[in-house]
């Protein structure tokens, strides 16, 4: 089978994170509605914690299962499930580079003036966007186990070459 795509998926991790983080304090709120004496108060704040910090394991959960590929990199272009974008084709980019913001890490995307953007983008998203140094157009690289300067090098590489080459560099990678 000759492989024509990359398909990077997210690790479980993160999402092992938030629910090891969150499971604590579901107990804590469990136990603040089932104690004795009842004290509205902490019957109350019980409720809350155990809703909110319920909802944080339930998105965990969620996170550690969800085994659908987040970014797949074909000979025809790049797709990432959470820019919400269609497929960018290799001929649309210009240039791509990593970017880290707060310890999170993405690959920047200038795309010329063929790409449509599903939405348009907010004022103040762009601003934000300029300060940073990052594009319209941003994949998240910071739950996938990749290394971020290999797969930015690997998307300039297939964008400056034809589709046959594209094939030999993603069999290659």
């Amino acid at each position: 089978m000759i492989l024509t795509e990359i398909k990077l998926y997210k690790t479980s991790t993160k999402g092992l994170k938030l629910i090891g983080m969150t499971i604590p304090f579901v107990l804590i709120g469990i136990w603040m509605i089932t104690k004795e004496p009842l004290v509205i108060f902490d019957y109350i704040m019980g409720w809350i914690g155990t809703s909110f910090f319920g909802l944080g394991t339930l998105i965990g959960t969620i996170q550690t299962f969800d085994r659908r590929p987040q970014i797949i990199i074909s000979k025809n272009g790049i797709w990432d499930r959470t820019t919400n974008q269609d497929e960018i084709k290799w001929e649309q980019i210009i240039e791509a580079y990593p970017l880290e913001i707060f310890s999170q890490k993405f690959i920047s995307i200038v795309a010329d003036k063929t790409f449509v953007f599903k939405k348009k983008q907010y004022k103040w998203a762009a601003k934000i966007n300029k300060k940073v140094g990052a594009q319209q157009l941003n994949l998240n690289i910071g739950q996938i186990n990749i290394d971020v300067n290999k797969l930015t090098e690997l998307i300039n590489d297939l964008s400056k070459v034809n589709k046959e080459d594209r094939k030999i560099l993603i069999q290659s990678f």
